[in-house]
């Protein structure tokens, strides 16, 4: 990953979980963080906050994030933004299931927030992103 701050779409309905990963990656890690309460919300506004990279809750009311990360492959100007779910269920099926749909990732909820920033810098240069 280069200096460059990178620009992160995080998706999560829950608000306190919401607030504490943005100030983790904003605070702590310098990223840029732009919020989305649902899948809906994030597919309407998801053009203008140009990401380099999504961290999804999967499970949602209404879109999931497994549903909202197929609408996000589809989309010509996000097919090839990096996908990361965040998420309790982290079975290795589950995790299986997860990746085929694209996910460069998935971290355990609830997630440390002094290593979130890292964490996802690991995950990005692994993945070569």
């Amino acid at each position: 990953m280069t200096d460059q701050r990178r620009r992160i779409v995080l998706v999560e309905d829950d608000d306190d979980i919401a607030t504490l990963a943005t100030m983790a990656l904003q605070d702590i890690g310098g990223f840029e963080v732009t919020r989305f309460s649902s899948g809906e919300e994030a597919l309407a506004g998801v053009d203008k906050a140009k990401p380099d990279v999504f961290i999804l809750d999967f499970s949602m009311p209404g879109m999931t994030g497994g549903d909202l990360l197929k609408e996000l492959k589809a989309r010509p100007q996000t097919a090839n933004v990096p996908a990361i779910f965040m998420t309790a269920s982290v079975m290795p099926s589950h995790v299986a299931e997860l990746r085929k749909l694209g996910a460069i990732d998935v971290f355990k909820k609830p997630f440390d927030p002094m290593t979130l920033s890292d964490q996802l810098r690991a995950t990005l240069a692994k993945a070569g992103c």
